[in-house]
């Protein structure tokens, strides 16, 4: 990986339901659509002031830098972040401080504090933004507002033709979808939790051992897969791969093992944690 960083990594299986056809009247105002593109066109072929729209930075609503992490799992809801100081969804402008890159996407409450940087990025942020799995960037994310823009026509010598229609763009998914998709994340992450370890424990002969697997992470790209096994055997632990699919996308498990006696298990389980990778947990294939 490109840096040895906490990786919140859990396995996030099973179907997620995308809402559509939502109600306009209970979508945030930036998510609802107008008319506004119909009606300047109509203004515009009477002689009025023709009008439209800008996306305009509001820092005085909310405006925060910190370390962002993908954790490298794929996730629903399109473009957004989630920060626990955020009070209401807002629509963002997210700015990658290291490469430059950015996006306009959507910013989330995130209910449930966890290690590592507070902002959470969602896999289709962290591709626009060009972040790596479990490799914390620099962000920016500022709010967003929408601000009129007014034109006056020059004088009619002839009838004018009614301009284009302004288009009006809104976040790729509703805003239901994503606060879905993150409230089940962190749901996920919780329950999976590696168990506390025994006070003594016993050695148990390799046969016995019910989780000779420890999984690392679960990656919606191969590359990073492929790193992380590579960095894992670097170290001596035994790497292997598992491919799979949820909801019609590829996925790619990172293992450890197979382990054939229980105080190398523990010993294996301890270098992982040092090596960063925090949330590695006992498996069974």
């Amino acid at each position: 990986m490109a840096s040895k960083t906490t990786l919140k990594v859990a396995i996030v299986l099973g179907s997620a339901l995308f809402l559509s056809g939502c109600d306009d009247a209970k979508l945030p105002d930036f998510l609802k659509k107008n008319d506004k593109g119909s009606a300047s066109a109509a203004e515009g072929k009477s002689g009025r002031t023709q009008s439209g729209e800008r996306d305009v930075e509001a820092p005085e609503i909310f405006q925060l830098a910190e370390k962002g992490l993908w954790d490298g799992r794929p996730s629903l809801g399109g473009v957004w972040v989630a920060h626990p100081d955020a009070k209401d969804p807002e629509r963002v402008i997210v700015r990658n401080q290291e490469n430059g890159k950015s996006v306009v996407g959507a910013l989330f409450r995130r209910e449930r504090e966890v290690p590592g940087p507070r902002f959470q990025v969602s896999s289709d942020a962290a591709d626009a933004l060009g972040m790596l799995a479990g490799a914390p960037a620099d962000l920016s994310v500022t709010a967003l507002r929408k601000e009129v823009i007014k034109e006056e026509p020059p004088a009619p010598t002839e009838e004018l033709e009614a301009p284009d229609e302004i288009a009006q763009t809104t976040l790729d998914d509703p805003i239901a979808a994503a606060s879905a998709a993150l409230a089940e994340t962190e749901a996920a992450a919780a329950r999976s939790a590696p168990p506390p370890k025994p006070a003594t424990p016993k050695a148990t002969p390799a046969s016995a051992l019910s989780k000779p697997y420890i999984q690392v992470g679960i990656f919606s790209f191969e590359a990073n897969a492929d790193q992380t096994a590579a960095e894992l055997r670097n170290a001596g632990l035994p790497a292997t791969i598992k491919p799979g699919r949820s909801n019609g996308k590829s996925f790619w498990r990172v293992l450890v093992g197979p382990i054939n006696s229980q105080e190398e298990h523990t010993a294996a389980l301890k270098k992982t944690n040092d090596m960063g990778f925090t949330d590695a947990y006992p498996v069974t294939n």
